[in-house]
């Protein structure tokens, strides 16, 4: 018994061993190092989770400083505090930009100091980072969301003519669009659209609204919708999971989706899979949402950037490749509808 106790674990070893690594471990030879981090918002939900689980991992590593910074959504602040950490000394910048088109300026701070960058989340042009040959950028694909989104929607549409709460035979929807300038909120918006025209559902739109991302304007706007057309919309479809909590805050205050069991509910689905949308999913008050890997996105720019200040390849004993710019590295989408 003893024996077979022995090889299990030699073999439970081995195996361990195999594991593909997307973290890099400190080697003896690696220098201390300082990561200087900037977030476009610290109450950004999913930023939030991102921000939770980098300083988590940074813990991991006795040998990094990370050194973070709340950017409170103004781009000249985020300039300034990258101008405080390159003074700092700081060996590679890790930069969630607040405005996409200031991103020019951006990478040519880094490249002017010789500090390598990563950029992440919010996608810059291609070309503005591969202005810098020690710049990447870490995210998603931007479109992908928006499809998943729109077969979730779909999906729902097709199982009960329930949904069609009108009976106009058209999915008549509502839409919360986070930055008309940012291209995330730009694919997400049209691809969740364009998916369910593909999939053969004739859609009505009854209006949307640019809510920057913020649950306050949401509900500000979806207050504005049910008091015209509370009778009439089938779906409000929404950018992200915050955009999403503050349409159903004014839904529950219009007595819509109170509970699971709710006579009176009009489907919501958002993006980001937040603890708060989960939350609300898992009771049955908010339809569906599509996971952004917060965990996954942490893990993926501590690599890059941990073996980029390092002064290594910024690939370096991960299995992170880059898509057909060479520059990128994406963090995949996934429906979340609580099953």
């Amino acid at each position: 018994m003893k024996k077979v106790i022995t090889w299990c674990a030699i073999f439970c070893l081995f195996c361990l061993a195999l594991v593909p690594s997307l973290s890099p471990k400190v080697q003896a030879e690696d220098k201390n190092i300082k990561i200087g981090v900037a977030f476009y918002k610290y109450d950004d939900a999913y930023m939030s989770s991102v921000r939770v689980a980098l300083e988590k991992i940074a813990k991991e590593h006795s040998n990094v400083e990370l050194i973070v910074n709340d950017s409170q959504n103004d781009q000249a602040k985020q300039n300034d505090q990258i101008d405080v950490m390159i003074q700092k000394g700081v060996d590679v910048l890790l930069i969630n930009v607040v405005d996409t088109g200031a991103a020019e300026a951006v990478v040519q701070k880094a490249k002017d100091a010789n500090i390598p960058l990563v950029l992440f989340n919010r996608e810059p042009a291609t070309d503005v980072v591969k202005a810098y040959d020690k710049a990447r950028f870490v995210g998603t694909t931007a479109k992908e969301a928006g499809i998943i989104q729109g077969k979730m929607i779909a999906e729902l549409w097709k199982s009960d003519k329930k949904y069609d709460r009108n009976g106009n035979g058209k999915l008549d929807y509502v839409m919360l669009i986070g930055d008309p300038e940012n291209p995330e909120a730009i694919a997400r918006t049209k691809y969740a659209v364009d998916t369910l025209t593909e999939a053969k559902i004739e859609v009505n739109k009854l209006g949307d609204q640019v809510a920057n991302w913020d649950p306050d304007k949401a509900k500000t706007a979806t207050d504005a919708w049910l008091a015209k057309d509370a009778d009439n919309i089938d779906v409000i479809i929404s950018n992200n999971d915050s955009m999403a909590s503050g349409a159903i805050a004014a839904l529950q205050g219009a007595g819509f989706n109170t509970d699971a069991k709710a006579d009176k509910k009009i489907p919501v689905f958002g993006v980001d899979a937040t603890e708060e949308a989960v939350d609300l999913i898992a009771r049955g008050i908010m339809t569906g949402t599509v996971k952004q890997d917060a965990e996954g996105m942490a893990k993926a720019v501590f690599a890059l950037s941990y073996n980029a200040g390092q002064g290594k390849d910024f690939l370096d004993g991960t299995d992170y490749k880059y898509d057909d710019t060479q520059v990128a590295v994406r963090i995949p989408y996934q429906a979340f509808n609580g099953q």
